[in-house]
C-alpha cells in the first residue's frame, strides 16, 4: 500500500495517470473510494491523485487531539512525497475546505481549486452557530453505525448505491477517532481569509444540497475569479449522485491548465 508521513500519521495515497497533477480530498468521514468515477473519467489525460485524510479509510490517526492546520500541512506533505511543484485541488465538503485552507495557506502550491459543495465557516450565520454545537455534542452520543445509517440514508435519494458506500466508509473508523476528527473539522474557519485565494476556483453545489448551498454565493464573491454552477439532481454526496455532470464541469474548468 502506497503510504507517506505526515505530523505523525501514515497516510494512504493512490496516484493512476500521467500529466497535470489533480488531487481530490473526501468528505469527512469518506475516503479516496468517493472519487472512483472522476478517476475513471479523469485517468487518461491527467495524473489523478487520491488519499485517505487522516483517520480515514487506510490512513492512521495519532493519539491526542486533531489540529485542524494538520488537515491542509498533510496535503502539501503529499504533493512533497510525490515531488509536484503545484496542482490543481478538488474537494467536496470536509475535503474542499481542506483544499481551501491550502490554497489560502500555500499559495504557491495551488494552480486552480474545485470546491463541491464546500463550507468556508462553520460559524457563516445564526444557523451554524446554533447548529454546528449541537451537532457536535450529539455526535459524542450517537452510535458511529446509526450515525453511518442516518446519513446514508439521507444522500442515497439520487443514487442508491450510495447507500453501500456511505456505510463501508463509516465503518472503517472507530468512534473514538471520528469523535477527534468531527470536533476538528467543525473549527475550521476560512470565512475571514477567502481574498487570500488566488488560483482560478470552481464551485459547483448540488441542486438539493441544504448542508452548505448556503455559503456558495458567499464565497463566490469573495473569492476573485471563480464561478459557480448548480449540479442538478445530486444532494450533498454532489459527485456520487451526478457524476456525468460534475466530470463534466471539471473537465471544462481543468482544461485551462492542460
Amino acid at each position: 500500500m502506497p503510504t507517506f508521513e505526515s505530523n505523525g500519521a501514515t497516510l494512504y495515497y493512490e496516484v493512476t495517470g500521467e500529466g497535470q497533477p489533480l488531487i481530490f480530498t473526501h468528505g469527512a468521514s469518506w475516503n479516496h473510494l468517493q472519487w472512483k468515477k472522476q478517476v475513471a473519467f479523469l485517468k487518461d489525460r491527467y495524473q489523478v491523485i487520491t488519499w485517505d485524510v487522516r483517520g480515514h479509510g487506510y490512513s492512521s490517526l495519532p493519539a491526542g487531539p486533531v489540529d485542524p492546520e494538520h488537515f491542509s500541512a498533510d496535503l502539501i506533505a503529499l504533493m512533497d512525497h510525490l515531488h509536484l511543484k503545484t496542482a490543481v485541488l478538488c474537494g467536496l465538503s470536509m475535503g474542499g475546505h481542506i483544499s481551501l485552507q491550502t490554497a489560502i495557506r500555500y499559495p504557491e502550491r495551488v494552480k486552480g481549486l474545485i470546491l463541491i459543495g464546500t463550507p468556508c465557516s462553520n460559524t457563516f450565520n445564526f444557523y451554524e452557530k446554533i447548529a454546528v454545537p449541537i451537532n457536535r455534542f450529539f455526535n459524542r452520543l450517537l452510535p458511529l453505525r446509526l450515525s453511518g445509517h442516518l446519513q446514508a440514508k439521507m444522500l442515497s435519494k439520487f443514487n442508491p448505491n450510495n447507500y453501500q458506500y456511505i456505510t463501508e466508509a463509516v465503518s472503517m473508523l472507530s468512534p473514538e477517532a471520528w469523535n477527534r476528527i468531527w470536533s476538528a473539522v467543525t473549527r475550521m474557519e476560512s470565512k475571514n481569509d477567502l481574498h487570500k485565494v488566488n488560483c482560478p476556483t470552481l464551485l459547483l453545489i448540488g441542486d438539493h444540497d441544504t448542508l452548505t448551498g448556503r455559503q456558495q454565493p458567499y464565497m463566490h464573491r469573495q473569492i476573485a475569479n471563480s464561478e459557480l454552477k448548480v449540479i442538478p439532481n445530486a444532494h450533498h454526496g454532489t459527485n456520487l449522485d451526478n457524476p456525468d455532470a460534475v466530470n463534466q464541469a471539471i473537465s471544462e474548468f481543468i482544461e485551462q491548465f492542460s
